[in-house]
C-alpha cells in the first residue's frame, strides 16, 4: 500500500482499516517506507497464509497544520491461484446421433480471474469454430447439429489464466456420432444458452457486457440482434463468436431496456429476450475548488454527483463529520435531494453550536458564513449509493493579502473577427480584488461582453469595432492595466475541394483557395486523409503540392477517403472536405434471358455487373440482323439504370441476337456476351412505299418513282413492288400495272405534260401490304413556245421600277407554269457618250415571280442609268423565249461619297482638304458640300458648312481653326437631286515646332545617346550638339531632327569629362556635363622618342618634306584655275574646302568645322518633312529623290539643300530616318 500527498508545510499521514486506526509502524510482519510525501508498507512474506490476515479497507489521511485529505478507499482481497485437481478424472465419451445438438462440457476451476478458453485437439490444433460449433461463456462446447466428421476422441478444453500465466487442459473428451439410418431431419431452432425465453442482466455504467445467444437446429440457424424501442449504436456495439454473441462497450443509463436474439432457419424461429437493466456508481457532476477566501466573506462549496440509484451527498472536515447536520423534524428525508439532511429554511440547517459557519443546502452545497481564519481547513465530499464511493478533497485557506494585478500591461491581444476573445486581468488578494472593465473610460454594457470569473473579460463575436484598448482596474485602489485588442479578417476558404471520383490509375486534383488578412504571415496549408496529416511524397510523386492544387498522382484503391484542406494562420484555422471516390466503368452485364416470346415482341433479361462505385444511368440495348451483319450492332432501346429487363419490339422475318451495355458518369462497359438467336416469322408488309412521285423529265415519258423501302420492312420473302398508273382525265381506263424490284419505272409514249394517277404496293410471298392511294403525277414537260406580252416599265424614283406583263397562255407553257425571270441589262451612265459607253462593262439583274404574277417591283437600280428590259417564262424543263427588249433610264440621284480625303495643315490655324471625286455620281455633279466641327469632351461643337460650286475643285483651305482641337470633318457630292453620302475623317493642325525636353544620356566608352519624346502634333526643327572636352576644344554634331526621339554622338575618348550644350538657332536650350566610361589614354614617359639624335633626324626629315611641298605648289601655281565642274568631278578634301550654310553652289576656303555624314536630303524640304500632317496616318504629298543625279545638282538646289553639308564619302549618304540615330564620326 503507498500513499503520496503533498503540502506545506510537509504533512504527516495515518492510515485506518475496515473504519478504525491502522498503524502500519506497529505491524512487525510489515515493512514501512517513508520519504517526503510518501508512506508505504509491505508485507515482509509473500505467502497466502501471511496476506489473508490484511484483506480489507484502507483509507490515508495526510495531514498538516492547514487540514487534512482524505484518500479514497483502497480494497485489498486475496485469492488462490486455479490448480488442476488431483484426482484425475475419468475419461469422458459423449454419444448422440448424426443430426442432433450436443454440449461438450469444460468445467473449468473456481477462480476469480477470468479464464480464457481454447478448445484443442491432441495436436494442440483448435478445434475449428463455425456458425454451428461454437464455445459458450461457460467455456462449454456446443453443436447447433453434429455431423459424421465431428467423431473424434480428442476433445481437449485448455483453461487459461492471463494473470498467473497459466493453462490447465482438462481431460479429452470423446465423441461419437452415430449415422442416421435415414435421411437426417431438419429441426427448427431451439435456444440452447441461455435457455429460457427471458432472462435479465443488470450492468453498471462504463462497464462492457456481453449478451449470448447460442441455438441448435438443422439447418444452422441464422442470429439477428435487436433493441425494442430503439437501434443499436453500432459504434459502440460488435458481434462475435459468428454472432452468437453481442457486445456492449462503455455502456449508459441510456441502453437500459429490451434486446432480443432471433434464430432463423428454413423450418421456423426462436427468440430470446434480455432485460437490460444499467445502474452506475456515484460520477461527479460539479466539484468543489479550492480558493483563497478573506475573513468575514461567505464560502460556498457547490458539490454534486449522480448515479442509479441516487448517491447521497455527505461533507466531513479534515476527514471528520461536520457536527450539527440535521434535518427538520417536519421535513421527510429524500435520498433524491443528495443529502443526508434537507432544509427548508436556513435556520433549520444551522449547526448546533456555531450558526455561523456551516449550512448545507438543499442542492448539496456547503456555505460557511462570515468565515474566520480557523475555517481554513480542508473539506471533503462524499457520494455514496449501493454501487460504491466516490470522494473529494477541497482546500479553503482563509488569509488577508492586498490586492495585485499579475497580468502584464499593455498586452497585446489578437483575434480574427467572429471569434471569441478573452482578456486576462488575473488578480491576486484576500479578499478577493473586484475587476471592473472600462473602454474610453465607459463602462461596458455590451451584452456581448461579458465578465469572466477569473477576472478577465470575454468579448463574443468580435468585429473590428471592437478593436482598440479596454482598461482594467482593481475598486478602490489605483491599480490597473491596458490590454490592447486587434481584430484581423478571418481566414475563409474561397473555392474549397470538390468530391471526385477518378478511374484507377488517373490523377486527382484538389483545389483549395483562402483569403487571409494580409497583416498575418501566409498561413500554411494543410492536407489530410481521413484526419491523418499528408506529406509530399519526392520518391513516387504521389502527392504532390503546388499552391492551391493538391495532386494525387495514379490514383489507386488505397487512395479513397475524405481529404481536408486545413488553412492554419495564426489566430485561426478553417477548412474544407471533400470525398475521393474510385470508379470505373461498370462491368459488362451477363446471363441474357430471352423469355415471354409474344407478337412482334420479346423480354429480355439480364444480370448488372459490378458498378465500381459509379451507378449505372442506363442500359442499352443492341441487336445484331444476322442477315445484313454487315450493318453491325444497331441500338435498339434504352431503358434507366435501374432495371434489369426490357420489353422489346421486333420486326417479322428477322434473325436477332442481343447484347446489352451499361453506362455510367464514367462510360460505357464492355458490351455483354451476345443473347442466344431470335427468329421471329414472316408476315405480310405493314406498309407501302413513302413519296411515290412522277420524276418525268424527257417529253411524252412517265417516270414513276419512290423512296426504296427498308429491308426489315420487307417482312418475308421474294420482295417486290406493284407498280400502278391510268390517266386521271374521268379516272381514265383500267389500270396498268407492272411488278419490280426497285424504283423506277418508265412509261413510253404518253404524251407531253399528261396527268396520271399512279400508285405502288409493297408484296412478298405471304401478301400485300394495305392499299395504297393513288397521287397525280405527270408525263415530261417540253421548253415553252411563246414569250410574254404587254411588258411594261414604271419609273418610281432613281433606283426603283414597277416592271408589268400580261398573262401567258397556259398551254403555250408545255409544263408546269413556275414563274416568270425579268432581266434588266444595264448599259452604262446616261451621261457617258456612245465611244466611253461601250467600253463600259454591262451587269445584268434577274428577278423571278410566281406563276401568277402580273407586276414586280425592282429595286437597287444605279441611278441616271441606262437599262434593257427582258422577261421569260419558265417551267421544270426550261426557260422559254425572251420578250421584245424595252430600253428605259433611271432618274438622277444623289451622289457616293467622294473616293477619297486627306488632311494637310500649312499652319497651326489652317488645314487644306485634298479629295477624289465619288466613283458613282449618279448624275451630274454639281459642286460640294464640307460640313466640319470642332470634337469636344463633353458636347461637340457646332456644324460649320462651306459649299463648293464648282465641281471640278479637289482641295479646300480652312482658316482660323484652334490649334489646340480636333476637328471632325464631312465632305459631300451635290447633283440637282441632293445631298450624297459623305467621307468622315477627324484631324488637328500642326504646331509649330519646339526643340525637344526632357532630355535623356545613357553614356558608353566612346559614344552617348540621347534619347527624348518626340511631339506628334509638332513641326520637325533641328538642333545641334556642341561639345567640350578639356585641352581638345569645342566641336558641333550634324543636325539632328526633333522628330528622331534619339541620337547617338560618337567619336568621344574613354575616360574623358565633357561638357555638352544644345543648341537651336543660336541658343542654347539645355547643357549638362558628362563622363565617359573606360580609361583616359596617358602621357608616354620618356622613351627613345626623346632622345637628342631622334630629334635631329625627324627635323631633318621636316626639312626635306617643306622644300618638297613648295616646289609642288609652284607647279601647280603654273597650271590655272579649276572649273566648278572639274571640282566637283574630282576627289574633294572636307578640312581644306568646306561650304557655307548659305551658299550651297559655292566653296569656300573658311575653316568651319564640319561633321563626318549628312544628314537628310530632304530633311528641310517642306514637302517631305512632317510638316504635312495626316491625323489618319495618310501622307498628303510625296517627294521622291532621285540618288542616281549629280551630287553637284543636289547642292546647288536654293533653299532646299540640307544645312551644314560636308562630303566626307559620296557612298554614304542616306536620308535620315525618323525615329532612328545618326551615325557620325567626329574628325579631329
Amino acid at each position: 500500500m503507498k500513499c503520496e500527498a503533498s503540502g506545506v508545510p510537509m504533512p504527516s499521514f495515518s492510515w485506518t482499516k475496515n473504519g478504525k486506526p491502522f498503524d502500519p509502524s506497529a505491524d512487525t510482519e510489515l515493512n514501512v517506507t517513508k520519504s517526503f510525501g510518501l508512506f508505504a508498507f509491505s508485507t515482509l512474506s509473500k505467502t497466502m497464509d501471511t496476506l489473508k490476515p490484511y484483506q480489507g479497507k484502507y483509507v490515508c489521511y495526510a495531514t498538516n497544520e492547514l487540514g487534512t485529505a482524505v484518500s479514497k478507499e483502497a480494497i485489498l482481497k486475496t485469492d488462490v491461484a486455479p490448480t488442476q485437481q488431483k484426482q484425475k478424472e475419468k475419461a469422458v465419451t459423449a454419444k448422440s446421433d448424426e443430426g442432433s445438438s450436443i454440449v461438450l462440457k469444460c468445467n473449468p476451476p473456481q477462480s476469480s480471474m477470468e479464464p480464457i478458453i481454447h478448445w484443442m485437439d491432441q495436436k494442440m490444433h483448435h478445434i475449428q469454430l463455425s456458425k454451428r460449433v461454437v464455445v459458450g461463456k461457460d467455456g462449454n462446447l456446443y453443436f447447433a447439429h453434429l455431423t459424421m466428421d465431428d467423431s473424434r476422441d480428442d476433445y481437449t478444453c485448455n483453461v487459461q489464466y492471463m494473470v498467473t500465466r497459466t493453462i490447465l487442459a482438462q481431460e479429452p473428451i470423446t465423441l461419437k456420432v452415430n449415422p442416421s439410418n435415414s435421411v437426417v431431419r431438419n429441426r427448427r431452432p431451439h435456444m440452447m444458452r441461455p435457455a429460457e425465453a427471458e432472462s435479465t442482466y443488470q450492468a453498471l455504467r462504463g462497464q462492457t457486457i456481453e449478451l449470448e445467444c447460442i441455438v441448435q437446429g438443422l439447418p444452422t440457424p441464422e442470429i439477428t440482434w435487436l433493441k425494442k424501442e430503439g437501434e443499436l449504436d453500432e459504434s459502440r456495439t460488435f458481434r462475435d463468436m459468428f454472432d452468437r454473441l453481442l457486445r456492449l462497450s462503455d455502456i449508459s443509463e441510456s441502453d437500459s431496456g429490451e434486446y432480443q436474439c432471433i434464430a432463423k432457419n428454413t423450418q421456423g424461429n426462436a427468440k430470446h429476450t434480455y432485460h437490460l437493466k444499467v445502474e452506475a456508481a456515484p460520477y461527479w457532476k460539479v466539484i468543489p475548488k479550492s480558493l483563497i477566501y478573506a475573513p468575514g466573506e461567505m464560502v460556498r462549496l457547490d458539490c454534486a454527483a449522480e448515479g442509479t440509484p441516487s448517491p447521497t451527498i455527505s461533507w466531513t472536515r479534515n476527514g471528520e463529520e461536520i457536527s450539527g447536520q440535521w434535518r427538520h423534524p417536519t421535513e421527510p428525508f429524500s435520498a433524491n435531494n443528495f443529502l443526508h439532511f434537507r432544509c427548508t429554511e436556513m435556520r433549520n440547517c444551522l449547526t448546533g453550536t456555531d450558526s455561523r459557519h456551516t449550512v448545507i443546502e438543499k442542492n448539496a452545497s456547503l456555505i460557511l458564513n462570515t468565515v474566520d481564519f480557523e475555517d481554513t481547513a480542508v473539506y471533503q465530499c462524499r457520494a455514496s449509493n449501493k454501487h460504491g464511493t466516490i470522494l473529494t478533497n477541497t482546500y479553503v485557506y482563509i488569509i488577508e493579502l492586498p490586492p495585485q494585478i499579475i497580468t502584464d500591461d499593455r498586452k497585446v491581444y489578437a483575434v480574427t473577427e467572429g471569434k471569441s476573445a478573452s482578456l486576462e486581468c488575473e488578480t491576486f488578494g484576500s479578499p478577493k480584488p473586484k475587476v471592473i472593465w472600462e473602454r474610453a473610460s465607459y463602462l461596458l454594457d455590451d451584452p456581448r461582453l461579458q465578465p469572466l470569473p477569473n477576472g478577465g473579460l470575454q468579448i463574443i463575436n468580435v468585429s473590428h469595432d471592437d478593436e482598440g484598448p479596454y482598461a482594467c482596474s482593481v475598486q478602490n485602489s489605483n491599480l490597473s492595466i491596458i490590454a490592447e485588442l486587434e481584430v484581423f479578417n478571418r481566414t475563409v476558404i474561397l473555392t474549397p475541394p470538390r468530391n471526385q471520383k477518378v478511374q484507377p490509375g488517373n490523377t486527382a486534383i484538389f483545389t483549395c483557395v483562402g483569403l487571409y488578412d494580409t497583416r498575418l504571415r501566409i498561413p500554411q496549408i494543410q492536407w489530410r486523409k481521413n484526419n491523418q496529416k499528408l506529406m509530399e511524397s519526392p520518391s513516387d510523386e504521389k502527392y504532390t503540392f503546388d499552391g492551391a492544387e493538391f495532386i494525387i498522382a495514379n490514383v489507386e484503391q488505397d487512395d479513397e477517403g475524405i481529404y481536408t484542406c486545413e488553412i492554419i494562420s495564426s489566430l485561426d484555422k478553417v477548412e474544407a472536405s471533400a470525398t475521393l471516390t474510385l470508379c470505373d466503368r461498370p462491368d459488362p452485364p451477363s446471363l441474357l434471358q430471352i423469355s415471354d416470346p409474344r407478337h412482334r415482341a420479346i423480354s429480355l433479361r439480364w444480370t448488372p455487373g459490378d458498378d465500381h462505385k459509379s451507378a449505372v444511368l442506363e442500359y442499352v440495348i443492341e441487336f445484331e440482323d444476322q442477315d445484313l451483319k454487315e450493318r453491325g450492332w444497331e441500338e435498339l432501346k434504352r431503358v434507366s439504370g435501374n432495371q434489369e429487363h426490357a420489353v422489346l419490339s421486333l420486326w417479322p422475318y428477322m434473325s436477332y441476337r442481343f447484347r446489352v451495355i451499361a453506362i455510367n458518369e464514367v462510360g460505357k462497359s464492355d458490351p455483354s456476351k451476345p443473347s442466344e438467336i431470335h427468329n421471329t416469322p414472316a408476315e405480310a408488309p405493314d406498309n407501302n412505299p413513302e413519296n411515290v412521285r412522277s420524276e418525268s423529265i424527257n417529253p411524252n415519258t412517265l417516270l414513276i418513282t419512290w423512296e426504296k423501302m427498308d429491308k426489315r420492312n420487307f417482312n418475308g420473302a421474294e420482295f417486290k413492288y406493284k407498280v400502278l398508273w391510268r390517266r386521271s382525265v374521268g379516272s381514265g381506263p383500267k389500270w396498268h400495272e407492272r411488278e419490280t424490284t426497285e424504283p423506277p419505272v418508265i412509261v413510253d409514249d404518253v404524251g407531253n405534260f399528261s396527268a396520271f394517277e399512279i400508285k405502288v404496293q409493297a408484296f412478298n410471298t405471304i401478301g400485300y401490304g394495305p392499299e395504297p392511294d393513288p397521287v397525280i403525277g405527270y408525263s415530261g414537260e417540253d421548253v415553252p413556245l411563246e414569250a410574254p406580252i404587254g411588258v411594261g416599265v414604271e419609273l418610281l424614283n432613281s433606283t426603283t421600277v414597277a416592271v408589268t406583263w400580261a398573262a401567258i397562255e397556259i398551254e403555250s407553257v408545255r409544263g408546269h407554269l413556275l414563274g416568270y425571270k425579268i432581266y434588266l441589262r444595264r448599259m452604262g451612265s446616261r451621261s457617258h457618250h456612245h465611244s466611253r459607253r461601250s467600253t463600259e462593262a454591262e451587269s445584268t439583274v434577274v428577278e423571278e415571280t410566281g406563276p401568277n404574277e402580273k407586276m414586280k417591283i425592282i429595286s437597287n437600280l444605279r441611278p441616271y442609268s441606262r437599262y434593257l428590259l427582258f422577261v421569260a417564262v419558265f417551267n421544270n424543263k426550261a426557260e422559254g423565249p425572251h420578250s421584245e427588249p424595252l430600253p428605259f433610264d433611271t432618274k438622277e440621284g444623289v451622289p457616293g461619297p467622294p473616293t477619297s480625303l486627306i488632311l494637310d495643315s500649312p499652319s497651326e490655324t489652317e488645314m487644306t482638304l485634298h479629295w477624289t471625286p465619288p466613283a458613282h455620281p449618279n448624275g451630274i455633279l454639281t459642286g460640294y458640300l464640307l460640313q466640319y466641327q470642332r470634337i469636344t469632351e463633353s458636347d461637340d461643337g457646332p456644324l460649320q458648312k462651306d459649299e463648293i460650286d464648282n465641281p471640278t475643285v479637289t482641295q479646300f483651305t480652312l482658316k482660323g481653326l484652334d490649334r489646340h482641337s480636333q476637328y471632325r470633318f464631312y465632305l459631300r457630292g451635290l447633283t440637282d437631286a441632293g445631298k450624297g453620302e459623305p467621307i468622315m475623317m477627324t484631324g488637328a493642325t500642326t504646331l509649330d515646332g519646339v526643340p525637344p525636353s526632357d532630355i535623356s544620356l545613357s553614356v558608353g566608352e566612346t559614344s552617348v545617346n540621347v534619347s527624348w519624346e518626340a511631339q506628334k502634333r509638332h513641326r520637325n526643327v533641328g538642333f545641334y550638339i556642341h561639345y567640350f572636352k578639356k585641352n581638345g576644344g569645342w566641336k558641333k554634331s550634324e543636325r539632328v531632327n526633333s522628330s528622331q526621339s534619339f541620337y547617338q554622338l560618337r567619336g568621344l575618348v574613354p575616360g574623358s569629362d565633357y561638357l555638352l550644350r544644345f543648341f537651336y538657332g543660336n541658343a542654347s536650350f539645355w547643357e549638362t556635363g558628362i563622363k565617359t566610361e573606360g580609361t583616359e589614354m596617358t602621357e608616354v614617359q620618356a622613351s627613345i622618342a626623346t632622345q637628342g639624335w631622334f630629334i635631329s633626324v625627324v627635323s631633318a626629315l621636316a626639312l626635306l618634306l617643306l622644300i618638297l611641298l613648295i616646289l609642288c605648289f609652284i607647279k601647280r601655281s603654273k597650271g590655272g584655275k579649276y572649273s566648278v565642274k572639274d571640282k566637283e568631278d574630282g576627289p574633294m578634301d572636307s578640312e581644306a574646302r568646306p561650304m557655307k550654310e548659305e551658299t550651297f553652289g559655292e566653296y569656300s576656303d573658311l575653316e568651319e568645322k564640319c561633321t563626318a555624314s549628312q544628314p537628310s536630303l530632304c530633311e528641310d524640304n517642306k514637302m517631305c518633312s512632317e510638316d504635312t500632317l495626316n491625323i489618319n496616318g495618310s501622307s498628303a504629298l510625296t517627294t521622291e529623290l532621285n540618288l542616281d543625279e549629280s551630287l553637284a545638282s543636289q547642292i546647288s538646289r536654293p533653299s532646299e539643300g540640307p544645312e551644314g553639308f560636308s562630303l566626307l564619302n559620296p557612298a554614304t549618304i542616306a536620308p535620315t530616318t525618323n525615329g532612328m540615330p545618326n551615325a557620325i564620326t567626329i574628325l579631329d
